[in-house]
């Protein structure tokens, strides 16, 4: 049986050498670099929905035209 995720979970992750802050809560989860505050969040809901690709694609798209 699982643990039920009723508060907020962190852990350190690497990525090519830099270290990240990977963020689980109730509501979704949350990706920063560590000693930043701001970075991706994704809801659970929007992951479930679809919304999360949704949102990718056109993020994708804004910045291919720039």
């Amino acid at each position: 049986m699982a643990t039920k995720l009723d508060k907020t979970l962190k852990r350190e992750i690497e990525i090519d050498g830099n270290a990240y802050i990977v963020t689980l809560d109730p509501q979704g989860l949350k990706l920063t670099e560590k000693g930043r505050r701001k970075g991706p969040e994704l809801q659970w809901k929007d992951l479930i929905s679809g919304g999360a690709a949704l949102s990718q694609a056109l993020s994708a798209s804004l910045d291919q035209s720039d």
